[in-house]
């Protein structure tokens, strides 16, 4: 008798539209339209300076009182602010 060791599916989000205490990893970066003066380019090279690389641990600390914007995020133990639309492009689970 076969035993099914299938893992669960990965719920993958945009760390946008995460709430405050989300607590996950990143799995891509996918600069789409951030309606960001930078190039996609360059806001995929910022984002991965910041540390936003596959596989670092996030965790949304803070985030602004209105419109929930900026949010505050550890990342790998360093906290950075981010606005939303730039957190659109950071895909995490």
């Amino acid at each position: 008798m076969a035993l099914d060791h299938a893992m669960p599916p990965i719920t993958v989000l945009c760390l946008g539209a995460a709430t405050k205490g989300f607590s996950g990893k990143v799995q891509a970066i996918e600069v789409a339209d951030t309606r960001s003066s930078l190039p996609a380019a360059e806001m995929e090279r910022r984002l991965i300076e910041l540390g936003f690389i596959e596989g670092a641990r996030v965790q949304i600390l803070h985030q602004g009182l209105f419109g929930r914007d900026p949010i505050a995020v550890r990342v790998n133990g360093t906290t950075v602010a981010l606005r939303r639309r730039e957190a659109m492009a950071i895909q995490v689970a």
